[in-house]
């Protein structure tokens, strides 16, 4: 990491997102050549579109063409370029190559300290078990960064220290898919792989390029090193010659019962972040205590309101089938479910046996009414309604003191939302309307 020097390199950065604008910073202070491809430079913040204008930072707006990567050594993409669009549009350079193209999250660890890391990623639960592996290691004392996928670019940890911020004692990282398929060094001191279920076919061509985008997260890991395994992935470690130390999680355990978390997917994600840090000092006694303490985080499985007995549960965070899964295995009174937007795939046929176990009836809103209402309705009652504040008040109408009203939309959020937190927060907002109203 120590030997890596960006001086006088040309690097295109792609997307002026969080990640984008940090990692600009971070080349531009290592010395390199930097240029910002985005596609609407009117909608950047004012102060980072006046800090490219004051260092004469070149910006390509509109859609992305060769012409924009002509001279690039290397390309530093957002989380949502998938590699295979960014690929060919690279020169083909006279000695037949094309310039590479890394991840933030790969540049930044480059530029570590020498930190340990560990690095969790899965199809689902990742947020989650990422913050408890947070909460138990400040539990026991020590310094944490926290960051990644779950909100903030490992790029800002960089830049904090280059202007004097404390060192971590111990680096955590929530990684999705798309970052890990452009990292090439990343090293863990502890990987953990929550689950594989499929996902982001949209970005990836196949189920095969999704696994070992995951898969990247052990490829540099030693045996001194640590693997945190869901046991229905006994088959990897020899698939994918890992070396690292392997440990797979218990199924059916409750290690840490006192918690305000709901379903016992979350027992699972305790016991992952209780094997992760366990290297690190980390005594049962304080994961007990940071997991009483824990608050749920918004938009996954959070308990909003009770109404006339009813519970409102905001699992806006559930994306795809796989997720509707473990959101409906949390509960053990009847659910109306809400669901709908726009659908990412998945076995829609599969959730009847589950949907017959857990849920009264499915209120859908939105996009993706053609997917769900024809596979389900033979099972449960199925409604329909264009808006999420219709389909709520559906809901509400339909349920029972005793009953759970669930939105896990087993979509994403992108026909009506800018994204799944103003969904959830949507959800959150009309629930509250009516708990006042009620009052």
């Amino acid at each position: 990491m120590a030997t890596f020097s960006l001086a006088g390199r040309s690097v295109a950065v792609i997307g002026a997102g969080r990640s984008g604008r940090a990692a600009l910073r971070l080349l531009y202070e290592e010395g390199a050549s930097v240029r910002l491809l985005e596609k609407t430079p009117e909608n950047m913040p004012a102060d980072f579109s006046a800090w490219l204008s004051e260092h004469h930072i070149p910006v390509f707006g509109g859609e992305h063409t060769p012409e924009s990567f002509e001279g690039v050594e290397l390309v530093i993409p957002s989380p949502a370029a998938a590699k295979a669009v960014i690929e060919p549009l690279l020169p083909v350079r006279e000695d037949g190559t094309k310039a590479g193209i890394m991840a933030e999250t790969e540049l930044a660890w480059r530029l570590l300290d020498h930190e340990p890391v560990i690095g969790i990623t899965g199809t689902s639960g990742k947020t989650t078990t990422t913050s408890i592996i947070s909460a138990m290691l400040k539990a026991h004392g020590l310094t944490v960064f926290t960051g990644g996928n779950i909100g903030v670019p490992l790029s800002e940890y960089v830049l904090a220290r280059r202007h004097g911020e404390k060192k971590a004692d111990v680096v955590v990282l929530e990684l999705s898919s798309f970052q890990l398929q452009t990292c090439s060094t990343l090293h863990p001191r502890v990987g953990v792989l929550l689950n594989i279920s499929e996902n982001h076919l949209d970005f990836h061509k196949d189920m095969e390029e999704y696994t070992e985008a995951k898969m990247r997260l052990f490829a540099r890991q030693t045996a001194e090193d640590l693997a945190v395994l869901s046991p229905a992935l006994r088959s990897l470690p020899e698939t994918f010659g890992m070396k690292a130390h392997v440990v797979f999680l218990t199924p059916g355990a409750r290690p840490f019962p006192e918690t305000r978390l709901i379903g016992a997917h979350n027992q699972s994600n305790a016991e992952a972040a209780f094997l992760a840090v366990s290297p690190f000092g980390v005594t049962k006694e304080e994961a007990a205590r940071a997991m009483r303490e824990f608050t749920p985080i918004a938009h996954r499985l959070e308990h909003v309101a009770d109404i006339a007995g009813v519970q409102y549960v905001n699992d806006s965070k559930c994306t795809t089938i796989e997720a509707l899964k473990v959101a409906l295995g949390a509960f053990e009174r009847p659910v109306i479910l809400l669901a709908g937007g726009k659908f990412k795939g998945g076995d829609v046929e599969g959730m009847k046996p589950l949907l017959a176990e857990h849920v009264r009836a499915v209120a859908l809103y939105g996009a993706s009414r053609e997917h769900f209402e024809p596979a389900w309705k033979d099972t449960v009652p199925v409604t329909w309604d264009e808006t999420m504040d219709e389909a709520l008040a559906r809901a509400r109408s339909l349920a029972r003191e005793g009953d759970a009203v669930l939105l896990a939309p087993a979509t994403s959020s992108y026909d009506q939302y800018k994204n799944y937190i103003e969904r959830g927060d949507h959800f959150r907002e009309l629930v509250l309307r009516m708990q006042n109203e009620k009052a």
